[in-house]
């Protein structure tokens, strides 16, 4: 008898849905304080999720949800990169 995996869940700081780990990229603050996009899942440090998708990360930006679960403020040019880092995994 196979059992079923369940996959794990989280919520994504900027629709707030619960999905699953896989369809959500990790944002992660390293414990030097550096802010960075983490395609593994595995960094040391600091997550927050969000959807592969420019939307949410803007919605997580604009009310602050995202510098709120990272407990730490975010400088634009990491913004930017991690727009862009979201736009290609969304690919």
């Amino acid at each position: 008898m196979n059992k079923n995996r369940r996959l794990p869940q989280r919520m994504c700081v900027g629709c707030r849905e619960m999905k699953d780990k896989r369809e959500l990229v990790r944002v992660v603050r390293s414990p030097a304080g550096e802010v960075d996009f983490d395609p593994t899942g595995k960094k040391p440090g600091r997550g927050a999720y969000v959807c592969k998708d420019a939307g949410c990360l803007q919605q997580a930006l604009k009310s602050k949800r995202l510098q709120k679960a990272l407990e730490s403020s975010i400088h634009e040019e990491v913004i930017n990169q991690l727009k862009i880092k979201i736009e290609q995994s969304a690919l």
